[in-house]
């Protein structure tokens, strides 16, 4: 009896090394996942788009599309997708910041879209300090950009506004940290203490000094609720916190976030 005993515990010991090795080996393929896809913004009824190479911070081109401002609106939005699918998927959010006269830069990331290059939080930061400056060598001031996080890239946006000015942050469901989200997702594991890419964004959000807007779903199963609590929480006075009750991760423009998004905007446009 003794002996299985210890045969067993062994085995536990064993499983859970490999397992502890295996997260931390792995962990970028389960969080970065790449779709070499190049979509053409026509496609998309995007007609005034153009698709066009950005440099990254190490002047790697990164696929983006963009489309200027209307004569009525002088803000553009740089935005920042999730960690799955490609800028196609955002689609019908570029159309819904178009049709208010809103430009929109949405670079692709390093990993994806064919642009090559390995993601890292270090990388995908610094490449969106490098979309930031192109818009300012194409003549936009600080005050016209709006910088925009969905999900993995709201660690983004919050880490370029705390590093630079603009007209505005908007972040849709986002999180405390990644390694907030790892802990609670692998609880059995010491996680936190194992990501290579933290996006520690409630240590960075209290430096953002533009209007900021979080909104998140109440339903959200992949980043629950209560890391955008946090944030919040940590964000500077003033800050808009918009919970939509029925939305979960990927569906908060069916339930209202364009409203929220355009009542918030008309508020911060000086």
């Amino acid at each position: 009896m003794r002996s299985a005993l210890l045969n067993v515990l062994i085995f536990l010991v064993i499983g859970y090394g490999l397992l502890l090795t295996g997260l931390y080996a792995f962990q970028r393929k389960l969080m970065y996942h790449p779709d070499q896809d190049r979509p053409v913004p026509a496609r998309y009824r995007l007609f005034e788009a153009q698709s066009l190479a950005i440099p990254g911070h190490d002047t790697l081109p990164l696929f983006s599309w963009y489309q200027k401002p209307s004569a009525s609106e002088n803000r553009i939005i740089l935005y920042f997708h999730g960690n799955a699918g490609t800028i196609a998927g955002r689609s019908n959010k570029a159309q819904e910041f178009v049709s208010k006269g809103f430009g929109v830069l949405l670079p692709s990331y390093r990993y994806n879209a064919g642009n090559g290059g390995e993601p890292s939080e270090t990388s995908l930061i610094a490449d969106g300090l490098s979309a930031y400056q192109w818009l300012l060598e194409q003549g936009y001031a600080p005050d016209q950009i709006i910088l925009y996080g969905e999900s993995l890239g709201s660690g983004i946006a919050v880490a370029i506004a705390a590093q630079r000015e603009a007209a505005a942050v908007i972040l849709e469901a986002p999180y405390s940290s990644v390694a907030d989200v790892a802990q609670g997702t692998y609880w059995f594991l010491p996680a936190r203490w194992l990501v290579h890419d933290p996006f520690p964004s409630t240590d960075r959000i209290g430096r953002i000094t533009a209007p900021i807007l979080i909104v998140h779903g109440a339903k959200d199963r992949t980043i629950p609720l209560k890391y955008a609590e946090r944030l919040y929480q940590a964000a500077p006075e003033g800050a808009q916190f918009q919970i939509l009750p029925d939305a979960g991760h990927a569906d908060l423009y069916d339930h209202g976030m364009a409203d929220a998004v355009f009542a918030f905007l008309s508020g911060s446009n000086p």
